[in-house]
């Protein structure tokens, strides 16, 4: 048995520990965490012995439960700030006195520019390879994109890029790993 077989039936073993009924929800809690998200957990599901289709829908859910929940806070406390900024600027106008602009940072003006050339789409899409779905949902909707748009779009990269990592990872069990 070559090293990497002895690693994939430690790690096996190791999972066979955990109760059965157990595993997908590991999976799913794996999965709800930045830079591991469902791609990862998706692979120790896989690689622990859990069927492919039970440890990618098991990631890729606990991946978008995670990121619902980053947009609703964020959603919410965008809400919170631009409501303050309006009433703040509401008594300012009635006492006269004018708050002048403040320039927007370097940061932000270039996550705009790559905002209008991939759009929404191509920033859930691509975002995955530079920083984690939960990262680019907050930056998205704290930005003002609309939460649903940012869902939709954050739910189809998480399962195109599990359903990529799963399959990619039963690929190599089943044919660079033969049992």
């Amino acid at each position: 048995m070559n090293p990497i077989e002895q690693l994939v039936a430690n790690f096996q073993e190791l999972v066979g520990q955990v109760p059965e009924i157990l595993r997908p929800v590991v999976v799913m809690l794996a999965g709800a965490i930045p830079f591991i998200e469902g791609e990862v957990a998706s692979m120790i599901g896989v690689l622990g012995g859990l069927n492919p289709i039970v440890a990618g829908i098991a990631a890729a859910a606990g991946n978008f439960l995670c990121v619902l929940l980053v947009v609703l806070l964020t959603s919410r406390a965008r809400a919170a700030v631009t409501g303050y900024r309006t009433s703040r600027t509401e008594s300012e106008a009635e006492i006269g006195e004018a708050t002048p602009a403040k320039p927007e940072s370097k940061g932000r003006l270039r996550f705009k520019k790559w905002l209008v050339r991939f759009g929404v789409p191509g920033a859930s899409i691509l975002g995955p390879l530079a920083i984690p779905t939960q990262f680019t949902s907050a930056i998205l909707v704290a930005g003002g994109t609309p939460r649903a748009w940012v869902l939709l779009w954050q739910a189809v990269a998480i399962v195109l890029w599990t359903t990529l990592a799963t399959v990619s990872t039963w690929l190599a069990l089943h044919f660079v790993i033969p049992s």
